[in-house]
């Protein structure tokens, strides 16, 4: 786990400067070592976090003596077994020169061979030629822009911008995105010019040459499935692939722990690495002195089920609150959620613990969200179109206004739209801001079409791998390519590397993500959370966990905006308003109407917009 850079096409006495200040930028993601190596048209810039082989034979970025260059971000899990296909001796343990070896033997033919998370770029002296790639779910970012004469990349956002080769002018079009969603998509960024390397794609440099393409995608990957024989062959795959999911991610030559909310997914991994284990495994919750929203009964639980070294690590919300002005200055995107993850990677870091397995993905496989069945109970309703759509709208906008929530007032722009399909009502989901409050807020012309509508009606138009899905694994593709690629693995990334935590997640193992997606609707059906992960897990968990309702991680932000973060949040949004293409008057009224408790502007919109303005003043975007 570290941070990389470089830029291709400029002469060392431009591109090495330039790559120092990029380095320093992203410090925090590698503070064991650095590295920058430049040569006529390249050069390349590495901050290491030692996980694997931490001597300094692990130095990056990577020489072969065939002159090959490589700066590489993330773990390769299954190191050992590509360095036993390989054969021949190898100078250090590190992954690193495994990935090396693995290129020049296969190609890029080799990328299908890796079970990790990476982002790399490596530089082929015969070929002159810069390959950079990013791993299937995304969990590894590398942004990049073209510059004079060039192409700049970095693990971060602001390490591009301390290049001093990018502007910092806003992208109007990646704003919308944000002020629908919180977060934009790639490939855009909130910076003009500035583009993040989409999840399972590649990019090649030469000369003044820029190809990107796209080498994996979850829709395709169930092709790598055998067909199933009934659905406990089903059961017992999941089992057996996220056992040993699991079992390739406690690959560590530093401390390793768990994260133990006490949930299905978290205490799942926990119990699968303790089954692997030849000692107790190190666990971490979080917990807090108010009751209702502490989870340490059910962690507790599990931990004493399985043995485990088991650390509570408990906050009051007052040292929650006063770690939220470091949570935003450490964010490279702003993010609503950020802060959480800030808090608990900070507490397992303190804890002496530099990787820590998460049960981030078990939702967006298994039918975990309420999206889920909502999406499929609007499909059922596609009879409602034949109505009138005067009626529909009519009884709309009389539901909305009768519930006063955000909710609702999706459901009536559901009812007042012409379809019914996935496609359409997935957007809708995880929108915050919907259209009609885009057209109060938004000054800048006609409003950009919504990305998410865009992007999934592509990953599932017909005569397409993804066209042929079943139903859950069609929301399931939309979760992974949106909420949770660019929302919860992003901030996972940026607010973990702000402590130098590694986090792993076996649930996105693509040997996984692919069985999941082939499961029928008819298997995986939540009658109860998640019911075929639990089947999974057989009696691994027990049933006041697999049966517990789901908590999520609430904490009293409308409370603390109101009073200690309120003059915070009046100077993020204060900030906001001096982006000319936003009505400074409609975010006025937004934040008195939040001040007076009106159900229809809850703080999640709020505090995003506060996040916004946070960051672009810090960053001196404009």
């Amino acid at each position: 786990m570290c941070g990389i850079a470089g830029i291709h096409g400029w002469n060392p006495d431009q591109s090495e400067p330039a790559c120092a200040r990029m380095n320093a930028a992203q410090g925090h993601r590698g503070p064991d070592d650095e590295g920058v190596w430049a040569a006529p048209g390249i050069a390349l810039a590495h901050r290491r976090l030692s996980i694997l082989d931490p001597t300094p034979a692990g130095h990056q970025p990577w020489r072969d003596p065939s002159g090959d260059v490589l700066v590489f971000n993330g773990e390769l899990y299954n190191f050992k077994e590509l360095a036993a296909e390989l054969g021949g001796s190898f100078e250090t343990d590190s992954d690193t020169e495994v990935l090396m070896r693995a290129l020049r033997t296969w190609g890029m033919a080799a990328l299908d061979r890796f079970n990790g998370m990476f982002a790399f770029a490596w530089w082929s002296a015969e070929r002159e030629e810069l390959v950079i790639a990013r791993d299937r779910m995304g969990i590894k970012p590398v942004y990049w822009s073209a510059i004079d004469g060039g192409v700049a990349f970095a693990s971060e956002v602001r390490a591009l911008l301390a290049s001093e080769t990018v502007q910092r002018k806003l992208n109007r079009t990646a704003l919308v995105d944000y002020l629908r969603y919180g977060t934009v998509h790639a490939p855009d960024t909130l910076i003009e010019g500035v583009h993040l390397l989409p999840a399972g794609h590649w990019m090649r440099l030469q000369d003044a040459e820029v190809e990107v393409q796209r080498w994996w995608s979850p829709a395709t990957a169930i092709g790598e499935v055998e067909p199933w024989q009934g659905r406990d062959h089903a059961v017992s795959t999941v089992r057996s692939t996220l056992r040993d999911a699991v079992r390739l991610r406690m690959r560590s030559d530093v401390p390793l722990g768990a994260f133990l909310s006490g949930g299905v997914d978290s205490s799942a991994v926990v119990g699968l690495m303790q089954e692997v284990s030849e000692r107790p495994v190190s666990t971490f919750s979080v917990t807090f002195n108010e009751g209702e929203f502490d989870e340490s009964p059910w962690s507790r639980m599990v931990a004493e089920r399985f043995g485990t070294d088991h650390h509570e690590i408990r906050l009051t919300a007052e040292h929650f609150l006063g770690q939220v002005p470091a949570a935003l200055a450490a964010m490279d995107h702003p993010s609503g959620d950020g802060p959480n993850t800030f808090v608990v990677s900070e507490a397992t870091k303190a804890a002496g613990i530099t990787v820590a397995l998460s049960g981030l993905g078990g939702d967006e496989l298994f039918a975990g969200y309420p999206v889920f069945q909502r999406s499929k109970k609007l499909l059922e309703l596609r009879w409602l179109g034949s109505w009138p759509v005067g009626l529909r709208r009519f009884a709309g906008r009389l539901y909305a206004a009768g519930k006063g929530t955000v909710t609702a007032r999706k459901q009536a722009n559901v009812l007042a739209g012409d379809y019914f399909d996935l496609e359409h009502t997935y957007p809708l989901s995880r929108q915050l801001f919907l259209e009609d409050d885009m057209r109060r807020i938004w000054k800048g012309g006609k409003v950009p079409g919504n990305r998410v509508y865009s992007w999934l009606s592509k990953e599932i138009e017909p005569n397409t791998p993804g066209f042929f899905l079943p139903f859950y694994s069609k929301v399931s593709v939309a979760e992974l390519g949106t909420y949770l690629g660019h929302t919860l693995l992003r901030d996972t990334d940026q607010m973990s590397m702000a402590h130098a935590l590694e986090v792993r997640v076996p649930f996105l193992d693509h040997r996984l993500v692919a069985a999941a997606l082939a499961v029928p609707d008819a298997w995986k059906e939540p009658s109860t959370p998640k019911k075929l992960l639990t089947d999974a897990l057989g009696d691994l968990l027990p049933d006041e966990v697999t049966q517990r309702k789901k908590m999520g991680f609430v904490l009293p932000w409308e409370q603390w905006m109101r009073g200690p973060l309120r003059p915070l949040c009046e100077r993020g949004l204060q900030a906001l308003k001096r982006v000319e293409v936003l009505d400074g008057a409609e975010l006025d009224r937004l934040w008195k109407a939040f001040l007076a408790g009106d159900a229809r502007v809850n703080y999640t919109r709020v505090w995003m917009l506060v996040t916004l303005g946070d960051w672009m003043d810090r960053h001196g975007v404009g």
